[in-house]
């Protein structure tokens, strides 16, 4: 078992920033790759960005890319999403998810893909 808890959501203005970050116990962080995702109100969970277990290798969402950035410390058993240039439609209840990967180099981008998850944190940016 893997227990994730995300920090670090809150309320910021459109074009501020806020860094998440997701901390894990239990089982040995670097055996899972990582992801976030979010859910909006009256909309599906999508994919925000990945990791891989050995934090080579990342990927983003098109709506975010060249905005936030997915980082690990595996020594923290953390994983983190810089936030920045935020706009209204990044208001979402933001969600850490744990891969158990066999690869270390790894990255899923589908929910059904994802093992365990945290309870999530909320995120709203006001116009």
């Amino acid at each position: 078992q893997v227990q994730l808890v995300e920090s670090g959501g809150g309320l910021v203005q459109a074009g501020g920033s806020l860094r998440l970050s997701c901390a894990a116990s239990g089982r040995p962080f670097s055996l899972y790759a990582m992801g976030w995702f979010r859910q909006a109100p009256g909309k599906e969970r999508e994919f925000v960005a990945a990791i891989s277990r050995n934090g080579m290798f990342t990927y983003y969402t098109d709506s975010v890319k060249g905005r936030f950035t997915i980082s690990r410390d595996n020594a923290k058993n953390t994983v983190y999403l810089q936030m920045s240039s935020l706009k209204p439609g990044d208001t979402a209840v933001y969600y850490c998810a744990a891969d158990f990967a066999i690869s270390v180099v790894s990255i899923q981008t589908r929910d059904l893909d994802y093992d365990y998850w945290g309870q999530g944190t909320q995120v709203t940016v006001s116009s």
